[in-house]
């Protein structure tokens, strides 16, 4: 076996390998053309051999680059070879033609894949036709491109069941908590009202207090879980509605924190805040956000210290949210803004796994990114860049949906 061709069956074994399939093909065919010239490369698929080709690789490798004629991608061969499935060897119409480009050779083979036929098309502009020994070449490179492609096509089957099998184990470990966190609120309203409508008991005006305060808690608890849920949904259609207009993020976070300050008094927060211009966003899903981004660390760092900072560039504004609480494991770093996901472990409990994919959504209409650092031990800090500029349309129309504005 020749260099050249132990070349190409290492080249197939690495395209077979690779999961970008058209890197593979990149490099396949870069070998290949060191055995036999070609300038361009086009591979056609198409559900049976009756139906229209779609073209889903073309590659120039050589003088045809610029060239834009049909001929230059060979759809015309391409029709011919899924019709009469086999090898077709077109020589060009004007031999004697100067333009070497007006004189393409093109070679066009059939294949099978296991999901339906395609054709592999070579294009030579000018000469010399195309050898035996070279069509050979070339069956053996559609015979290697059927099997990349069926490879490819087994990689996303398997992608899209493990996809699917996680968004099941999502949804059922979602139904699961949910119905957990909905009747521990609900027993408490209901236990300590029954309680307090007893006939035969009388309560002091304190204990009554202590009821109705646990009451009123577990029903804003409950409220806050419906509202999430609500969210949610609309942020997976696309439909949550937004209000944009000049905010400064230094009152925001001032304001939400002192919220949180209230309502948990030995919260240790530390502020960092660099004053800086208005820009445009909706200061409720803002806010939103940050209550969210508290909510994860009162549940996951109870008693760390929190830190929040905000830098400005011209471009920016950058909000830095650090706990200095046990940190998130790597393996779990890939999932967290995922829709219903929760870290594993008792904190978890309390938790829908909605916050965090509330808090990306929301950050992405603001055409902005949020992202997080952690380390085991040493705390988690989320990251959320909000652009300056504002949004496409946002000054003028005001109102938008979380969809018109991404």
């Amino acid at each position: 076996m020749s260099d050249t061709w132990s070349e190409f069956y290492g080249a197939l074994l690495q395209a077979l390998d690779n999961p970008d399939w058209k890197k593979g093909l990149d490099a396949l065919f870069t070998v290949l053309r060191q055995r036999f010239l070609f300038d361009n490369v086009v591979i056609y698929r198409a559900e049976a051999s009756s139906s229209l080709p779609e073209a889903v690789y073309a590659r120039a490798l050589g003088r045809g680059r610029r060239a834009e004629a049909e001929a230059a991608w060979g759809e015309g061969i391409a029709n011919l070879v899924l019709s009469e499935q086999k090898i077709v060897h077109e020589p060009p119409a004007t031999p004697l033609a100067e333009d070497r480009l007006a004189n393409p050779h093109l070679l066009g083979l059939p294949f099978h894949t296991a999901d339906g036929y395609g054709a592999l098309i070579f294009v030579r502009f000018g000469g010399p036709p195309y050898t035996g020994e070279q069509i050979q070449q070339a069956t053996l490179a559609a015979i290697a491109v059927a099997h990349l492609l069926d490879r490819h096509a087994l990689r996303q089957t398997l992608s899209q069941l493990e996809a699917a099998r996680h968004r099941a184990q999502l949804q059922d470990d979602f139904l699961a908590a949910i119905s957990h966190d909905i009747h521990t609120p609900l027993g408490f309203i209901k236990g300590y009202t029954t309680s307090l409508l007893r006939s035969d008991t009388r309560w002091d005006e304190a204990t009554q207090r202590e009821f109705l305060t646990i009451i009123d808690e577990e029903t804003d608890r409950l409220v806050t879980m419906l509202d999430r849920l609500l969210d949610s949904a609309r942020l997976q259609q696309g439909m949550l509605p937004m209000e944009f207009q000049p905010v400064r993020l230094e009152a925001l976070i001032r304001d939400v924190a002192l919220r949180m300050q209230t309502r948990v008094p030995d919260l240790r927060l530390t502020l960092d805040l660099t004053e800086a211009p208005p820009l445009q966003a909706d200061t409720v899903r803002l806010g939103q956000v940050l209550e969210n981004l508290f909510d994860n660390a009162l549940k996951y760092a109870p008693g760390a210290p929190v830190k929040i900072t905000l830098q400005a560039t011209p471009q920016k504004q950058t909000i830095v949210f650090a706990d200095e609480g046990p940190g998130i494991p790597p393996q779990h770093l890939p999932f967290i803004f995922e829709r219903f996901y929760r870290v594993p472990g008792e904190s978890a409990a309390r938790g829908t796994g909605l916050g965090l994919f509330i808090c990306r959504e929301i950050v992405r209409a603001h055409g902005g990114q949020i992202s997080v650092e952690t380390s085991p031990g040493k705390g988690t800090a989320f990251r959320i860049d909000l652009p300056v500029k504002p949004l496409s349309g946002t000054a003028e129309a005001g109102k938008q949906t979380v969809k018109e504005a991404s």
